[in-house]
């Protein structure tokens, strides 16, 4: 989680307070890495139920299936992760209780986080729940790199906010305290991110200001990225913050990272569908405001200590 932070290629604007200690036993970390999961997808386990009060709101066919496949990258802890040959984490925990609410299971399957968009739109899976920033450039299927069209875009049903933080070594060895503080440096991070896009645009500012460039190192991954901090082989990784605290809480027991600075372009996740399914992107905003409305939400925010994250209502296409 990448918002993936969380994780689209241009930053957005919300808001996200501390998270604090997440204790998830027998998390696996820096093993979580995409190839390692099952590529037939993971239930979260919801039930088909014709008592759920939503179901008639999903189009036809996926209602007779009684399954919603979900494109995700599950290598993002504490968003989403593998344990035990299963998708867990917050999304798999919110797509669990959605899944309540229409009467299906949400089927996870692993997939490359910056080949989510196209999968989506290629019919390999229905939605995306991948710790996904809503950004008007995803909106609008237009590529952040090159302000150039390259898509129909997605539509997006918000569900939470997260900004971007700095990770570092713990002790922090190389005095990391800001974004400026990254010129002329090595940074490692998971590529087609929000956190991309923000280490792209401090380069820009890096050379207007006669400062070197920083070296971008992007991986498929954030645990890969993750390696190359823990290495010394990078000064910093960029992450969603929720990410990012869980890391520094976790990895070698504490030992190994800490987060420096201010969350940066905070903003909302969201679950996107492609631009044709207008029926199943408003069953999900039904779906989502049930849950916040009949507390299940915040029961499982509390649960991964990041209440802060929460959204007060559902909306589509709220991001910026």
């Amino acid at each position: 989680m990448t918002g993936r932070s969380t994780r689209p290629t241009a930053p957005a604007s919300s808001r996200l307070a501390a998270v604090g200690a997440i204790a998830v036993a027998g998390a696996l970390l820096l093993t979580a890495c995409g190839d390692q999961t099952d590529k037939g997808g993971s239930s979260s386990g919801s039930s088909s139920s014709a008592s759920a009060p939503l179901a008639a709101k999903l189009p036809a066919d996926i209602r007779k299936a009684g399954v919603i496949k979900v494109g995700s990258d599950i290598a993002y802890p504490p968003v989403e992760y593998m344990q035990g040959g299963k998708a867990v984490g917050i999304d798999p925990d919110i797509a669990d209780a959605l899944g309540k609410q229409l009467g299906v299971k949400f089927q996870f399957q692993n997939g490359k986080f910056d080949e989510l968009i196209v999968g989506l739109q290629a019919n390999r899976f229905n939605i995306i729940m991948s710790a996904m920033n809503d950004t008007k450039d995803r909106q609008n299927g237009v590529n952040s790199d090159t302000g150039k069209k390259a898509g129909t875009g997605v539509d997006f049903v918000d569900y939470f906010t997260a900004g971007t933080s700095i990770l570092v070594q713990k002790g922090n060895p190389k005095g990391i305290k800001s974004l400026d503080d990254l010129c002329g440096k090595v940074v490692a991070l998971q590529r087609g991110t929000t956190s991309e896009g923000i280490a792209k645009a401090q380069n820009t500012k890096c050379t207007k200001d006669g400062k070197k460039a920083i070296t971008l190192q992007t991986f498929d991954t954030d645990p890969e990225a993750l390696l190359r901090l823990k290495q010394g082989a990078s000064v910093a990784d960029l992450n969603d913050f929720p990410v990012a605290a869980y890391n520094a809480k976790t990895s070698g027991g504490g030992k190994d990272f800490e987060v420096v600075g201010d969350q940066i372009e905070a903003g909302p996740y969201g679950i996107a569908t492609g631009k044709e399914n207008t029926q199943l992107r408003d069953a999900l905003q039904a779906a989502v405001g049930a849950i916040i409305k009949n507390g299940d939400y915040q029961k499982i925010l509390e649960k991964w200590n990041v209440t802060d994250g929460a959204v007060t209502e559902a909306k589509t296409n709220g991001g910026s």
